[in-house]
């Protein structure tokens, strides 16, 4: 692996009105190495990446590129460069095909006439095939489960034969398998003198897969070493300034009654099969319980179930002993239902409104006074979650588009929790989210349920399904593979779970009294 610097960003500083994102960051890129880059969200991490992929200008500083200073007025200049990048947010055209997608403003064509779809399609169906993806070239990226969205953006990058490749959060949606996948993408161009700037809030995959770190608070870089001189203690100290890494801690209370019962819930699969395959749960008003699986698992579909938002779907909700008859979203919700979902840009936020307005869209009528809204009181609403939920923004009234992705997500939660919900039930809330970010969600998460709220949550991230779940249910090809108390099972026998899960799911486990923890 050679050492030497790529790219070197000197003395950036970037403003935004109101924020100073970027303070004098210098920043070296290695070729034929895995440069990570790490933070809390807000700490500037993405308006650098973006600074050296042409999709902003930083208010001062340089880019030296082989030594030689250079311009990045766009991503095209950058891409002549031979810089790419993949970023948090897909940027995907969902009635596109997967292979118009990858070649999109690069289109294949015949002798500059016409778009060559069969050679498209060809080059497309190899680079599927290196990030082993079995879906078709031809299928329709709206089709596509967000975590295989993800792929078809790091084959549309990898398409480019970048030099300098930017992974921003690669993982975040991904199963372990294609994890596993990646890695092997990543080491493969290292070998052939890739540069990878790679960010990611999974601490022990950066120190596994890092050969470089730098850190970054606060606009500021507060470290860059080797990472073979680094362990996780040393990043979350460099990240938020203590090496604690511990998510919420236990609130104590007692469960109260049954608030959520699921009774053999059935969405058919497109082609055949269940996507959700006979689900049958129980939830108790004030306890966490975790759902874990892969990608494919049908955690997913079985909240939108529960939502009504699937029409096709079979089965029985009851909410506090009585069953939903209403299956229209706005009728679930007004019932006491809130869900926050896994894509925060396509279906929790509208990127053109303001913090304050995303918050309250979904709870304005307990705002409303016969035919006028008491602005007032839902400013101070929404003042008071963003407090609680540690948002970093200067002012409400701000575009939510302008927050980082973790604040981003903490808006979701704010506004599903304005709605003053019996149920809660979060698909991967900590998607996008830094250590920090997650311990203040998960610490709220835990203080709700001590008030009473039944929090139900999907998460393919084994370490907090162990660390907030009350309750574990592992689910597999749309099913139940098991269930667990947090107490009576440890981390090998969930992964077991999900990786067997071809039983029938068991039934609802009676409602016995739990102690106190």
């Amino acid at each position: 692996m050679s050492d030497d610097i790529v790219l070197s960003v000197r003395g950036a500083t970037k403003v935004y009105p109101g924020t100073q994102a970027l303070k004098g960051v210098d920043f070296d890129v290695r070729r034929g190495a895995v440069n990570v880059l790490v933070g809390e969200n807000g700490a500037g991490k993405s308006t650098l990446m973006k600074i050296i992929a042409g999709v902003e200008q930083p208010t001062e500083g340089e880019i030296h590129l082989d030594g030689k200073l250079v311009s990045l007025p766009d991503t095209a200049a950058a891409s002549r460069h031979g810089i790419g990048i993949v970023f948090q947010e897909l940027n995907l055209f969902p009635n596109m095909s997967i292979a118009d997608n990858i070649f999109i403003g690069r289109e294949k064509t015949r002798l500059g006439i016409d778009i060559d779809g069969g050679a498209q399609n060809e080059l497309a169906r190899a680079l599927l095939a290196r990030l082993e993806h079995s879906n078709s070239p031809g299928t329709m990226v709206g089709d596509l489960r967000i975590g295989e969205q993800q792929i078809v953006e790091i084959a549309k990058a990898l398409s480019q034969d970048a030099r300098i490749l930017i992974l921003d959060e690669p993982t975040s949606a991904l199963s372990a398998t294609e994890v596993e996948i990646l890695f092997g993408v990543i080491r493969e161009l290292k070998a052939q003198g890739v540069a990878i700037v790679y960010i990611s809030h999974r601490l022990e995959e950066l120190v596994r897969i890092g050969d470089y770190i730098t850190v970054l608070r606060d606009g500021r870089i507060t470290g860059a070493r080797g990472m073979a001189d680094v362990d996780v203690p040393w990043i979350v100290r460099a990240m938020i300034g203590s090496s604690s890494k511990d998510f919420a801690k236990v609130v104590e209370h007692d469960y109260g009654p049954e608030i959520l019962r699921v009774e053999d819930m059935t969405l058919p699969r497109k082609g055949g099969g269940f996507a959700v395959d006979h689900v049958s749960l129980s939830l108790r008003s004030g306890e966490i319980v975790g759902i874990y699986g892969l990608m494919g698992a049908g955690r997913t579909e079985l909240f939108d179930c529960i939502m009504g938002r699937e029409p096709l779907s079979t089965g029985r909700v009851t909410l506090g002993g009585e069953t939903l008859s209403d299956r229209s979203i706005h009728g679930r919700i007004k019932r006491g239902i809130a869900l926050i979902p896994e894509d925060r840009k396509a279906e929790g936020l509208v990127q053109i409104l303001s913090v304050a307005e995303n918050m309250s869209m979904s709870s304005l009528s307990s705002f409303t006074r016969l035919f006028h809204l008491d602005v007032g009181r839902e400013r101070s609403s929404v003042r008071d979650f963003v407090r609680r939920l540690a948002v970093k923004v200067s002012n409400i009234d701000n575009p939510v588009s302008s927050l980082s992705g973790g604040n981003q997500q903490k808006i979701v939660i704010g506004k599903a929790l304005m709605t003053g919900p019996k149920v809660l039930l979060m698909d991967e809330p900590s998607r996008g989210i830094d250590i920090g970010a997650k311990a203040e969600v998960f610490r709220v998460m835990r203080e709700l349920a001590a008030q009473g709220l039944g929090i139900l949550f999907v998460t393919s991230d084994l370490e907090e399904v162990m660390e907030l779940s009350d309750r574990i249910i592992v689910m597999s090809n749309g099913r139940v593979a098991g269930e667990r108390h947090r107490s009576e099972t440890d981390e090998p026998e969930i992964v077991a779970l999900s990786a067997a899960g071809h039983g029938r799911a068991p039934a609802i486990p009676p409602t016995r009294p739990e102690p106190a923890r």
